[in-house]
């Protein structure tokens, strides 16, 4: 479990293509400071299991071919940063929501509107988890817990093929801090939404 608050921006430093998954070694030094095999680590939001400890400021992790294809991690390259965040500890604070680290799907960034504070980004959302989005509520984007700032329709589909979209309000230490600050325009980004959403949704429909 995750609460959404990036801790590190590491980088991929090499990637191994296997049979029917991926070997990625991360650098981050402040992740790596206390892991061991079998910690779990968000990477962009995605769940992953510590496998090796390498030179005590990297890992690395395999990643199966579901979570390839259902995430955006398998378009990482040697050099590609990435947000990361360790387990939330049973007596930290929860200082952004319940994360599963289990990628709902993915969108694509929009647009970007700058403003003096702050930045606007639109990304779109897929069909199948836009119910589970409402404004004011939590999404977590490539790892980072967000507020929904705004929700709309496009009157044509983006080109990931999905026309519901919704608007996220970056601030300076978010932008400054995760991949979300210079992710331009046809970013494919991971999406995460609110599980006590799902949760309420099947009780609902088995009442």
């Amino acid at each position: 479990m995750f609460t959404g608050i990036v801790e590190e921006l590491g980088e991929i430093v090499a990637t191994e293509q296997l049979a029917d998954a991926a070997r990625l070694t991360i650098r981050g030094k402040l992740v790596t400071s206390d892991a061991g095999h079998g910690d779990s680590i968000a990477v962009n939001g995605v769940c992953l299991t510590v496998v090796d400890v390498v030179d005590g400021d990297s890992f690395t992790v395999d990643v199966m071919a579901e979570t390839l294809n259902r995430s955006s991690i398998g378009a990482l390259v040697e050099g590609s940063r990435v947000n990361l965040e360790r387990a939330a500890a049973l007596d930290s604070r929860l200082g952004g929501h319940l994360v599963q680290g289990h990628v709902d799907g993915t969108g694509t960034v929009l647009s970007r509107t700058p403003s003096e504070n702050w930045e606007i980004v639109r990304i779109s959302l897929p069909d199948a988890i836009a119910r589970y989005v409402v404004e004011k509520g939590s999404i977590t984007v490539d790892g980072v817990s967000l507020t929904v700032s705004g929700l709309g329709i496009a009157d044509d589909a983006a080109a990931d093929g999905n026309r519901d979209w919704f608007e996220v309000s970056l601030i300076p230490t978010t932008l400054a801090l995760t991949v979300l600050g210079t992710a331009p325009v046809g970013t494919t980004v991971n999406l995460e939404v609110d599980v006590i959403a799902k949760y309420v949704e099947r009780l609902a429909q088995r009442g």
